[in-house]
């Protein structure tokens, strides 16, 4: 089931929904019940899907990335590194996003991503999978400069429309086994699948939930497969999680 956020045709009010063939059922929320209001597909805008998440990140989750960023195998991480990005941060799908002023070096790193479905909190790794309400595809947008220079990564991973998630939120998805690609103007440039993470999506919401409560309609994003690389304006991105569909957003002028 494909679970989405969008804008009617002449509205400025988001609504959830569920995708039925060519039309979309509303629905009461996230995950919520299905109404008996409808509207066409192809006449909706769709919309990051989520709101006012924590949006928690997992760096450092593939080996051929690791080695990609100059670490050796001899420094391979004991538990999930996490960072956070801000609900500021999200954009929607098609988005056109400004190259920031503040930085010289922007980058993208495609992602899996899980949506949680209800409260976790110490929660067992057997467990995990079964309080995700579903996946979709992420770009962990990067000033790859301002993340080596500045004491703390807000900026290099938090500036505003930095994390772009959608198309929608899959619910039928087995994690241990989804191919992320990541094309730049049509070219491939990642193509990695989650068989190689050195942490699973069960470990990362496990870990996390042992400290910090996870709430319905957070995002986890679980690394990035090794190929990341530089963006410039005009480049137009797509990341597609097999399973789930294609995220696309095209990078904009400077600010």
């Amino acid at each position: 089931m494909k679970i989405i956020r969008f804008l009617p045709s002449g509205s400025q009010a988001p609504l959830w929904g569920v995708v039925e063939g060519e039309t979309v059922a509303v629905t009461d929320g996230l995950g919520g019940i299905r109404t008996s209001i409808t509207f066409p597909l192809a006449s909706v805008r769709l919309l990051a899907p989520a709101e006012t998440p924590k949006i928690v990140c997992v760096g450092r989750n593939y080996l051929d990335h690791i080695r990609e960023m100059g670490n050796d195998d001899r420094n391979l991480p004991k538990e999930p590194g996490l960072f956070l990005k801000l609900p500021n941060a999200l954009a929607d799908p098609g988005a056109v996003i400004p190259y920031p002023s503040f930085t010289e070096n922007f980058h993208y790193e495609g992602e899996l991503a899980a949506v949680v479905g209800r409260t976790m909190r110490k929660v067992s790794e057997a467990e995990a999978l079964d309080c995700v309400l579903g996946y979709t595809c992420a770009i962990d947008l990067t000033a790859r400069d301002r993340q080596k220079s500045d004491l703390q990564w807000t900026r290099a991973k938090s500036g505003d429309l930095f994390c772009p998630l959608g198309p929608w939120v899959e619910t039928e998805l087995d994690p241990t086994k989804s191919r992320v690609t990541t094309r730049v103007n049509g070219e491939i440039r990642q193509d990695g699948t989650t068989d190689l993470m050195i942490f699973s999506v069960a470990r990362i919401l496990s870990y996390i939930s042992t400290f910090m409560t996870l709430e319905a309609g957070d995002v986890v994003l679980t690394g990035t497969p090794c190929g990341v690389g530089e963006l410039h304006p005009g480049d137009r991105v797509d990341v597609t999680v097999d399973g789930v569909g294609t995220l696309t957003v095209t990078i904009g002028g400077r600010l």
